[in-house]
Formats: C-alpha cells, structure tokens, sequence
C-alpha cells in the first residue's frame, strides 16, 4: 500500500515519541525485548497499515492460535476505523475459532467476535447487538477472573453498555474493572482506552475538570505509544472538554493534521473537524 509506505516516512513529522528507542508489542504494551516481527506490526498497526500488518502474521495464522487472533484483532480494527474489509475480518475471526484449543483462547475469540459484531452495529453496517452481547457473555463464562485477556473484555463489555445499551451506570463499572486490570497488566494502550471512555462519561454528566484530565492522560500515552491511529480522535476529545477557544482550536487544528497525513481515517472522525485551510486542502 502507497500510502502505508508513505506514512511510515513521516515519523519525524508526526511526532513519533520514544517509539524508536523502545519495542511496542501488538498490544500497545513497551517491552525491550518484544520480537521483530512484532514490533514491525506494532509499526503498521499504529499507521493505519492494518492490511500489511495482518500480511506480516498471515504466515502463523493457518496454525498459531495466537498468530490468527492477533490477525483478527487487526483485521477487526480496520473495519472499525474504515468502515471497510468486513468479509477479510469474518474470515479471519472462522480461523481464530478453529484454532481455538483451551478455554483461554475460545474466551478470546468469542471476545473478538463480540466486539467484530459491536463495531458492524455501531457503523450501521448490520444489526448484530445480540450477537456482540452472546458473544461477550460467552468469552466472561470462559475467561477466568485472572486471564489476561479479562481487562479488555471487560472494555468492550464497557462499550457495549455505553454505545448500544445506553447502560452508563454498567459502563462506568466495566470501564473501572478494565482499568484496574489494564494498571496491573502495564498495557498502556488499554489505558488510553479506559482514560478516554471514563472521561466520556464524566463528560456526559457536567463533570468538566475529570474529563479533561482523563482526556488528557489518554492523549499522553497515545503519544508516549506513538499510537497515530488513536491520536486524532484523543485530539478532538480533548478539544471538547477545553474551556479554552483558542487552545481547543489549536487541537482541533492538530487532530486535522494528523487525519489528512493518515489518509483520511479514521473515517468517522471527519464530521467533528474544521475544514483545512485552502492552501492546505490544494497541497492535499
């Protein structure tokens, strides 16, 4: 992809934090000594290059069970932040379950099918709600209490409740759960995750202060992770919550910036930005 090629050229542009010092494995956390292969998918991935990255782990995945959930998850998260490449996801997602041999790793893929048919209903690409929900309260019956994978099923159980069942109470709990478990854990792109969403709720109920600081802490390890992808729309979040009209122009202003260089993804932030400078929309 052109474009992937081209956006892992700008780094120095983009900001690209302490990335080139410290390996990033596939799930946003640092480790020194993570894997080539996965640090090359942490780069992709943080790009908006999750075909190529999904490429890269193509090789494991008719065999690895962790290989084809990783590929799923990418694939997963492309149709999240595209609106695209649903059928490529579902065929992975088959593989994943196949593979599937310990309670751990069905847990886990009936989590990525959870959250495959939670991002289909919030597009409006498919009704699947039922789905997302059966498939989440599977991978909880599955999942011990201690398995890593329980924080993130806990987020997106915490989606759930937010953006389909309009449950904030539910939310709120599931999004602390995932937090606690995310701190313990070190996953830092978890984190960001469970910071914004907390501050979205704060948010909705008038409480200004604690959601900029958790807009704010969400931005901080987005940037820290060199997470571009995920940038953007921490950008907007905290331009929302700013008193500060020039300052929050300013964010608006960056999260732009980044946006255009990444292609124009993800695509449903587009609506919530400033149209660029004339100067800037010819350049582009």
């Amino acid at each position: 992809m052109l474009r992937c090629r081209q956006t892992q050229q700008l780094n120095g542009a983009l900001g690209e934090g302490n990335v080139a010092h410290t390996a990033m494995s596939g799930s946003g956390t640092t480790a020194d000594d993570d894997p080539p292969l996965q640090t090359a998918v942490w780069r992709l991935r943080s790009r908006a290059c999750w075909t190529d990255a999904a490429a890269l782990l193509e090789p494991g995945a008719g065999t690895d069970p962790a290989a084809a959930l990783q590929r799923t998850a990418l694939l997963t998260e492309r149709c999240l932040y595209t609106g695209k490449g649903w059928t490529d996801a579902e065929d992975a997602l088959r593989t994943a379950e196949a593979l599937a041999h310990d309670d751990d790793e069905r847990g886990a893929a009936a989590c990525e099918r959870g959250h495959l048919a939670y991002a289909s209903t919030l597009l409006g690409v498919r009704d699947r709600a039922d789905e997302a929900s059966v498939a989440l309260s599977r991978a909880a019956a599955l999942l011990a209490p201690s398995a890593p994978g329980r924080p993130l099923l806990d987020f997106r159980r915490g989606l759930i409740a937010q953006n389909i069942a309009d449950s904030p109470q539910a939310a709120r709990a599931a999004y602390r759960r995932a937090h606690a478990g995310a701190t313990a854990q070190g996953d830092a792109l978890l984190l960001s995750s469970t910071w914004r969403h907390l501050a979205l709720l704060a948010l909705r109920e008038g409480e200004l202060a604690e959601a900029r600081h958790g807009f704010a802490e969400s931005l901080r390890l987005r940037e820290e992770l060199g997470y571009l992808i995920g940038t953007a729309p921490a950008l907007i979040a905290l331009a929302d919550s700013e008193p500060e009209p020039e300052l929050a122009t300013r964010l608006r202003a960056e999260a732009g910036r980044l946006f255009r260089l990444l292609g124009g993804v993800p695509t449903w932030l587009a609506p919530h930005l400033d149209p660029p400078p004339a100067k800037t929309a010819e350049a582009n």
